[in-house]
């Protein structure tokens, strides 16, 4: 019984791992020299290598003609089991390294609100959710979920496909923002006291928002007046004019709330609704205990509002 166990797995008996890697070098490009630079060998080691194989399996792998070697049908049936093997091996192998690593959660917010909302507030996520990667993408518009991007923040004015998950955040409030050490250079009082646009005013307009002061003297019940006016090519720079005293801007709540917190803005009039507001997109429903639904719960939480 003892030698007909031992007989059986000295038939069974793998080859030496490292004697295969010499082998399917060398029969990837049936040349021991080449075969021994890949692998950073000699040729001496790779010849042994190959001769250890042939002796144990007891069939020519390769056929010598002088300084160059081919492939036997041996040879090649050989190579072909290792290289599917070691394919097996370096595919689990990778599956198990991503699988023991957390991918981080993907998320696409538009530009601005990226800059001056969410991400001075990220690490208070990161202190609630230590276990929960966040990499942030900025983007604007439409968006397809391409490219691993699991969430994206939006305004919605623009239509989403009816299948994609969308949670409402908060409502869109704007209102006119100066620097607040200039605001006399900007507003007027009437005798009533009630604050008033000086004509003289630069406004601040944006080429993605070009509508925004339009939006706001309709919310007003008055029409646009015809003041002098400056257009950036980015609402985050007319935010930024502001703040550096140039003119007036329509500044969105969540935008300027930090500045007029810490007394740089001054927002005279108030904000208003404009009856957009901002939606969390998922190409999909989450579950409420994963990265998402815990990002989803902590952005409610935020709400930001005037």
């Amino acid at each position: 019984m003892y030698c007909e166990h031992n007989s059986h797995n000295k038939g069974a008996r793998l080859p030496s791992l490292a004697a295969l890697r010499c082998f399917e070098a060398a029969a990837g490009t049936e040349s021991f020299s080449r075969a021994a630079e890949r692998l950073n060998l000699t040729h001496g080691a790779i010849s042994r290598a190959v001769r250890l194989l042939e002796d144990e399996l007891g069939v020519a792998l390769f056929e010598r003609r002088g300084r160059r070697v081919f492939l036997t049908d041996a040879g090649r049936k050989l190579a072909e089991a290792v290289r599917q093997g070691f394919g097996v091996i370096a595919a689990t192998a990778r599956e198990l390294r991503e699988s023991g690593q957390s991918r981080p959660l993907t998320i696409s917010c538009e530009p601005t609100l990226l800059m001056r909302w969410l991400i001075p507030r990220l690490p208070q996520f990161q202190a609630l959710h230590p276990e929960v990667s966040i990499q942030l993408v900025a983007g604007g518009g439409p968006v397809g979920f391409a490219g691993g991007i699991d969430l994206a923040i939006r305004r919605n004015d623009f239509d989403w496909p009816a299948h994609y998950h969308a949670v409402r955040l908060f409502d869109e409030r704007t209102g006119p923002v100066c620097r607040a050490d200039r605001i006399a250079d900007f507003i007027r009082q009437d005798d009533n006291g009630v604050a008033h646009l000086r004509l003289d005013a630069t406004r601040l307009h944006s080429r993605t928002r070009l509508d925004a002061w339009a939006s706001w003297w309709r919310g007003m019940g008055e029409d646009s007046d015809e003041a002098p006016g400056q257009v950036f090519e980015h609402f985050y720079f007319s935010l930024q004019a502001a703040i550096a005293g140039i003119g007036v801007a329509i500044g969105p709540w969540p935008l300027v709330c930090d500045d007029i917190d810490s007394g740089i803005l001054a927002a005279p009039f108030g904000f208003r609704a404009d009856g957009s507001g901002y939606y969390l997109l998922a190409p999909g429903a989450f579950e409420q205990n994963s990265p998402q639904g815990c990002f989803q719960r902590w952005l409610h939480a935020l709400s930001p509002q005037a």
